[in-house]
């Protein structure tokens, strides 16, 4: 042991015996390890520069300024080379740092390389792994590096931070004030006059199961089963999403509701000829022809934007649960319609098996596999790639799951993402 490691690990000892044993576990030297020079120095891992080479105390002041001056609780995720936490510490009205390890192996790497026992031992330092808690805290500054060498363990919190630092620039994509989203609105409203409200079904499928059904990769081994329980006297609620109508449509299952919210989405995706017994239930902004042309019963809803604020009190309508993909509204009216067993099919939120969607060519829908550089961790524990939208998303639904403690959900596949929430539906998933 080197003289640093065995300071910083008597510290970690007695401050936190159990992280200790957890800490001293880690494989440490597994982790590819440069050292990289410029005007000063810092450690390149797996590829990935931890700091600047120039000046590390400088960029700590620069990220640390960041940071509310006067917090008297911040939150780091990721360990880095302790310089952050150093220049945190020198505030006299930080009360506590919360230090969580976004890469074990790595935070061990550095307490046998470099002193880390001035912030390690100050009393105002709580240090825990970040995937001990099930969501982020604010406010907080997470060390860029270790988004990208996040581990396993930690990834679902990794996600949760990258998905917060997004936020506001992808809020921007529907901003009230956009005049293209404004004209959108704007000839959607004689439709959205004459249609009927989406609350008129909350609480009409009170006990009954619901199959709320994705375009994932997965949905396309479901495809029998499912037909075969659509003909079934007593069965489920089937509502799809809108990329998910026709792949089911072709295979002879029609959906009872079908749920639209991109105003992308054209009729090539949602055909009407086949429509009069499926309801549509949609948010304005779809495209004005679809709706006219659908055959079923329209349902319209709201989202909680501020795009709708004038609008919702001009014709009222329900309101429905968005987080950035349309299974999030799709859940919701699961839910609102009085469903407490929720299965999911096809919510993938990932590109297993190497196909992007069911039913659907590789980048029809947009995402091309071949410019996924992300990934997340699937029912088996394994890294399946992804792109960062869909982490995002799948993020929000978890949170929505957890929101929603009286309902079970349910998922029917072990390949797409892990839901957090969710059981593996045995029925389906061996």
């Amino acid at each position: 042991m080197s003289e640093f490691f065995q300071r910083n690990a008597a510290i970690l000892q007695a401050r936190w015996p159990a992280l200790s044993e957890r800490v001293l576990a880690e494989p440490a030297a597994a982790l590819q390890v440069e050292l990289v020079e410029g005007l000063g120095s810092t450690l390149q891992v797996e590829g990935i520069q931890l700091s600047s080479r120039h000046d590390r105390l400088a960029e700590a002041r620069f990220q640390a300024a960041s940071l509310p001056a006067q917090a008297p609780r911040l939150h780091l995720y990721g360990t880095g080379l302790g310089d952050l936490q150093t220049v945190l510490l020198e505030r006299a009205e930080l009360q506590q740092l919360h230090v969580q390890v976004l890469n074990g192996a790595l935070f061990k790497l550095v307490l046998e390389l470099l002193d880390q026992s001035a912030w390690l031992a100050d009393p105002r330092v709580e240090l825990a792994y970040a995937g001990d808690r099930a969501e982020i805290m604010l406010p907080f500054f997470a060390l860029p590096a270790e988004l990208v060498l996040a581990d396993e363990f930690n990834a679902k919190i990794r996600d949760r931070l990258i998905s917060e630092a997004h936020l506001a620039d992808n809020n921007r994509a529907f901003a009230a004030a956009d005049p293209r989203l404004l004209a959108l609105l704007d000839s959607s409203l004689p439709l959205l006059r004459q249609d009927r409200d989406v609350s008129e079904l909350f609480g009409s499928g009170v006990g009954r199961a619901c199959y709320v059904i994705g375009t994932g990769p997965t949905l396309a081994g479901h495809l029998p089963a499912l037909a075969r329980i659509r003909q079934q006297a007593e069965r489920p609620l089937f509502i799809c999403v809108d990329t998910a109508y026709l792949p089911l449509l072709r295979a002879g299952i029609k959906a009872d509701v079908v749920v639209s919210v991109d105003h992308n989405i054209r009729s090539r995706h949602l055909p009407a000829a086949d429509s009069a017994d499926t309801a549509l239930v949609y948010m304005p902004m779809l495209d004005i022809e679809l709706l006219a042309a659908w055959r079923g019963p329209r349902f319209a809803a709201y989202s909680p934007s501020a795009l709708y604020a004038q609008v919702r009190e001009a014709i009222p309508r329900g309101e429905l649960f968005v987080g950035g993909s349309v299974i999030h509204p799709a859940v919701d009216l699961a839910v609102h319609m009085g469903s407490t067993r929720v299965t999911l099919f096809g919510a993938d939120f990932a590109f297993p098996m190497g196909k992007t969607h069911t039913g659907w060519d590789d980048g029809d829908l947009g995402p091309q596999l071949a410019v996924a550089r992300h990934w997340v961790l699937d029912g088996n524990g394994q890294r399946v790639r992804t792109q960062l939208n869909f982490r995002s998303y799948l993020c929000e639904l978890e949170r929505f799951i957890a929101r929603h403690p009286q309902v079970r959900f349910y998922n029917t596949s072990r390949a797409g993402a892990l839901i957090a929430g969710t059981h593996f539906d045995p029925e389906f998933c061996q």
